[in-house]
């Protein structure tokens, strides 16, 4: 189950940011995706180390914690996308998937002439996408 969706500027400044919990834990997500960007930086910094190639835009979990497990996606224009999730047993296709839905998504939000590179993206119609997506994923509200 998806517990957060996060996308995160090339200059690691939060773009997104959506829970899909009951239960208020704001601080702690962004606490587990500012510590998601310390892990990628390190792959990206150091390809051999961390297996996954620079061509490979999926990264894979990036680390798991006792409750949840937290995987990432990195563009060509070093736009992050987070996820955290409750499931522990999830398939690389499905990521895989999940994130290129979430990147077209993306695209298609920032291609909006009214949209401010590198400023929140504050689109209804882009948080009702992720929503849809998340969805179409399977999302639940513990956490």
């Amino acid at each position: 189950m998806i517990v957060c969706v996060a996308v995160v500027g090339h200059q690691n400044n939060p773009v997104f940011l959506q829970s899909f919990t009951d239960s208020d834990d704001a601080l702690k997500l962004h606490h587990i995706v500012h510590c998601s960007l310390d892990v990628i930086d390190e792959r990206v910094n150091n390809p051999k180390k961390s297996g996954p190639t620079l061509n490979d835009t999926f990264l894979g979990v990036l680390y798991p914690m006792d409750d949840c497990k937290v995987y990432g996606y990195l563009t060509n224009t070093n736009v992050k996308f987070i996820m955290v999730t409750t499931d522990t047993d999830l398939k690389d296709g499905d990521l895989r998937s999940f994130f290129k839905d979430l990147h077209s998504a993306y695209v298609d939000a920032v291609s909006n002439p009214f949209h401010i590179p590198g400023k929140k993206i504050t689109s209804k119609s882009f948080a009702e996408r992720v929503s849809s997506i998340v969805k179409s994923f399977g999302s639940g509200s513990t956490f």
